[in-house]
């Protein structure tokens, strides 16, 4: 399976929350995974909102840093140009959307264009339904 890979995933994965088990799996089993330069920005960003809030150490937040740097170093980043923005910016078949999640959903929708047979790894409840709608395989099938 090959697989874009949202935020919500690999956050669950990177802080052990619950469907974290399911996504790491996925993660491990994928031929392909394919994000946005966005989840990386997001997860570092939700990193060091832990540390300020005292919810996780330094330590921890480092520790959980290196390993997404090892998992996402085989992974391909799409960067957010001009194309993922133009896409951003028009309608989707499920609306509303935040802002972020429609700059992942058009990452996702350039991917598929190099890489056809992609399903979307989130747990996003609207980004799985705006997926949907393009017809996009969504995983995990169910969440906790």
């Amino acid at each position: 399976m090959n697989l874009y890979a949202e935020s919500s995933a690999v956050l669950s994965w990177l802080l052990g929350e619950k469907d974290g088990t399911a996504v790491r799996r996925l993660l491990r089993a994928a031929a392909v995974i394919l994000t946005s330069d966005l989840t990386l920005v997001e997860c570092d960003r939700v990193l060091i909102r832990a540390i300020t809030v005292k919810a996780i150490s330094h330590k921890n937040a480092d520790s959980r840093r290196k390993r997404l740097r090892s998992a996402s170093s085989a992974w391909y980043v799409l960067r957010v140009g001009a194309d993922i923005i133009d896409r951003a910016r028009q309608p989707f078949p499920v609306e509303p959307i935040r802002t972020l999640d429609a700059l992942h959903v058009a990452s996702a929708l350039n991917a598929r264009a190099a890489v056809p047979d992609i399903a979307f790894l989130t747990l996003d409840h609207r980004i799985r339904a705006v997926a949907r709608e393009f017809g996009f395989g969504v995983v995990p099938k169910t969440l906790r």
